[in-house]
């Protein structure tokens, strides 16, 4: 076998590993509608068939018949790449099922580079992801009442959520479908990215995945168990929706809540509240709240600071409630103790992970960043990207310049979010359990100076 082929496998099973090594029983939670709802099922191997196929086809593509008709092409037509190149971009302009049709039978014969890119610009994601993408898909498609074939129905999806939001009527006629069958196969496509793909792709990670989260934390930070990062990021509205206005702010929007690692990929997402909500409220009201308040995840990996027992944890800012699940930082504007300086300066290192994760899902799927579809479809849409996002994370394309939404780049000292009085508990065990860890860092960093 070739070796390549085999370094490619080699690393693909680490990569499996490195996502989800225990193959045990993982819970998984989103919610995409006014009511929360929860998706569980056992760890699969879909992620690693996902991965093999994606790997295979884009080494059979790169390494096998590229370099062939290259080599070839060399010796006998030094214009043949450009060629190959000027064949890509003139079919990048017709986006009809002809056009794509014509494309797609030539897809192997083309450059892999060029391939890619031209694909990338077009549909967000590499060719070899995304056939991997239409095979977990087209079982789902094949049962559907799509009068279209399943690959091009996920490419126009793709290429609508990837480009800045267009009229549905402009849309319609870039692909030659009508309004009304773009509409029904943007909402079909959604919600099964939202659904059947959620459970495989963002996942609370347990076990030997959360030990290697910890310990990738910990480098950035210098805290113990930090185990993800939380951030509330409002995606605008191409519209302002008819029913209670005032309750989706100035531009209109709804909130995303979600939870990433130091990968930039997302455990956790929940859209279920207005854009004039608080990122607490939205929290409180979501199922991940109950989950992590009950101790019914990251309970493994506990470790002592200071007499204090620490369970892993994630941080937020100060728009967030202090819980001994939940740490924030002290102050917003470094008005602490030096310790306390120290440890919010740490917590906002691990907090820039998800709003990294979050500038490059709106930088990727650029529908985000003025979602104009319905609001009964707005959530789905906004859980789909994400499920996108990790896939494209995980199978390493690469990363869009970061979007970064106006209403973000200027946040003011956020107020202290009060406790309610069913997390006092929770809130004065945060409490000793921050300032525990303050002390403990600072004396950390104190022994190192003096070395």
């Amino acid at each position: 076998m070739d070796p390549s082929l085999l370094l490619m496998l080699s690393d693909l099973l680490h990569l499996q590993n490195h996502l989800d090594p225990t193959t045990s029983l993982l819970s998984h939670s989103h919610t995409t509608s006014s009511s929360s709802s929860s998706l569980s099922s056992s760890s699969s191997a879909a992620p690693l068939l996902f991965f093999t196929i994606a790997s295979v086809l884009s080494y059979v593509s790169s390494s096998l018949l590229p370099h062939r008709s290259t080599s070839h092409s060399n010796r006998t037509n030094p214009t043949t790449t450009t060629t190959t190149t000027t064949l890509s971009t003139t079919t990048t302009t017709d986006h009809t099922l002809s056009g794509f049709r014509s494309l797609s039978s030539r897809i192997w014969s083309m450059d892999s580079l060029a391939r890619d890119a031209h694909w990338r610009s077009s549909y967000g994601l590499s060719y070899p992801v995304f056939a991997s993408l239409l095979d977990h898909l087209k079982p789902h498609f094949l049962r559907s009442d799509l009068p279209i074939p399943p690959d091009f129905a996920l490419a126009v999806v793709l290429s609508r959520l990837s480009h800045p939001p267009s009229r549905r009527s402009v849309l319609a006629s870039r692909h030659s479908i009508p309004p009304s069958l773009l509409s029904k196969t943007t909402n079909m496509v959604t919600r099964l990215l939202a659904t059947k793909l959620y459970p495989d792709f963002v996942k609370i990670p347990s076990g030997q995945r959360l030990l290697q989260v910890i310990n990738s934390f910990k480098d950035l930070t210098s805290l113990p168990n930090v185990s993800g990062a939380i951030h509330g990021s409002p995606v605008r509205l191409s519209r302002l929706p008819s029913l209670n206005p005032s309750e989706f702010g100035d531009p209109p929007s709804v909130l995303l809540q979600a939870i990433a690692d130091h990968r930039h990929i997302f455990w956790d997402v929940c859209v279920k509240a207005p854009g004039g909500s608080d990122n607490a409220s939205h929290l409180r009201d979501s199922l991940l709240y109950h989950r992590l308040t009950s101790s019914d995840i990251l309970r493994d990996s506990v470790v002592t600071v200071r007499g204090h027992h620490v369970r892993p944890y994630i941080v937020g800012d100060s728009s967030y409630p202090l819980l001994s699940c939940l740490l924030t930082p002290f102050s917003s504007n470094s008005t602490g103790t030096p310790a306390q300086n120290s440890f919010d300066a740490a917590l906002a290192r691990g907090r820039a992970a998800v709003e990294h994760a979050v500038g490059l899902l709106k930088g990727r799927w650029r529908i985000l960043q003025n979602l104009n579809v319905g609001l009964n479809h707005a959530p789905q849409t906004i859980v789909a990207c994400c499920v996108l996002h990790n896939i494209c994370q995980i199978a390493g394309e690469p990363e869009p310049e970061l979007f970064k939404d106006p209403k973000e780049t200027v946040v003011p000292p956020l107020p202290t979010v009060r406790p309610l009085e069913s997390e006092k508990s929770f809130y004065y065990f945060g409490e000793s359990l921050r300032q525990a860890m303050a002390d403990d860092l600072q004396e950390r960093q104190q022994r190192l100076l003096s070395r």
